[in-house]
């Protein structure tokens, strides 16, 4: 299942935006899939599995190509078997919304590699 946040527009936090509080980003964290999770209220983490060391590396391409195509870029840590992402809003050294639209957009993508 995928968050609704999939289909909302990458907006870009500006100098005056804050970093969401736990409160505000608690139900965008709802939203997103299990391998998600926020560390030290600053940043999102998750870990996705794949079968072997190419389905990993294409997910990474996606992620890759939706980034550059969003303009906002996560670390991808590749591995055999496995993909781990960390994902803020570095303008603002926190998260953003954008930043949980970002999450719930891989999950879509990692949906289709899970159907395989």
């Amino acid at each position: 299942m995928t968050s609704s946040l999939a289909d909302e527009p990458v907006e870009p936090s500006t100098e005056d935006d804050e970093p969401l509080t736990p409160g505000e980003y608690a139900d965008h964290l709802a939203e997103l899939g299990d391998a998600w999770e926020v560390v030290e209220e600053h940043h999102l983490e998750a870990t996705y599995s794949f079968e072997d060391f190419a389905s990993a590396l294409a997910f990474t391409n996606d992620v890759g190509e939706l980034a550059e195509a969003e303009w906002h870029h996560p670390d991808i840590h590749l591995s055999w078997g496995e993909v781990g992402i960390e994902m803020w809003s570095h303008d603002i050294d926190g998260l953003h919304r954008s930043d949980f639209v970002m999450a719930a957009r891989m999950d879509r993508i990692y949906d289709e590699y899970d159907e395989e």
